[in-house]
């Protein structure tokens, strides 16, 4: 049965998906082993980054500990163990490190890559104002993004993405059916709202006669 709107008894109210995706949330994500994190398919592990990421905004923000200080501590710590593991292999019956096992993955690099591409290439498009609709919004966004950033320190604006980015995604897959529907509601009755600023604003801004090209 279809849901209606209180604006409007005619036109019913069809849930679509977020962002008019397609695919999957996993597979959006890259389903691989940062769409299991994002979407707490391991549970231990996503826990532990999200305590990692904590104790270290706790550091930083709380007890104000100083970044240099902090990095050499740590260096001097993951030196002493490499030592110890190292030396101490043949005494134990040990097997040394192998420092294979501490590289990151060329395919970490490439994703990292790919994700930037990406984001310069949304933003251009965005940026070229094709879609005057998108194009208002990212800069509404920018500029609430701007105030929120002058209330808060890097670190914290930078923690409190991190929370997002971390429950975000989870919470949405738990609830998809109602988020779904919210945003397709909420997505036209913003159209609405923009086929009356363009009416009423856009369209009566005075705009210069289009020459066409001669091409010999």
């Amino acid at each position: 049965m279809p849901i209606y709107s209180s604006d409007s008894e005619e036109q019913p109210v069809h849930p679509g998906r977020l962002f008019g995706r397609e695919r999957p949330l996993h597979t959006i994500l890259g389903g691989g082993k940062v769409a299991d994190i994002l979407l707490w398919k391991d549970k231990n592990l996503s826990a532990a980054i999200l305590v990692a990421f904590t104790v270290i905004w706790f550091l930083f923000e709380v007890v104000e500990y100083n970044f240099v200080t902090l990095l050499s501590h740590l260096s001097i710590i993951m030196m002493l163990i490499v030592f110890i593991w190292f030396n101490g292999a043949g005494i134990m019956n040990w097997n040394p490190p192998d420092i294979r096992d501490i590289k990151v993955p060329e395919s970490t690099f490439r994703w990292l890559f790919t994700k930037i591409n990406w984001l310069l290439l949304t933003f251009y498009e965005i940026s070229c104002g094709k879609d005057l609709a998108m194009f208002f919004v990212a800069i509404a966004f920018l500029w609430i993004l701007s105030v929120i950033g002058s209330y808060f320190s890097s670190l914290n604006l930078f923690y409190i993405g991190f929370l997002c980015m971390e429950t975000l995604p989870a919470l949405y897959e738990r609830y998809e059916k109602e988020v779904d529907y919210l945003a397709s509601k909420g997505n036209r009755d913003v159209k609405k709202l923009y086929k009356k600023f363009d009416s009423r604003v856009l369209n009566k801004i005075p705009r210069g006669p289009v020459k066409e090209k001669k091409f010999k």
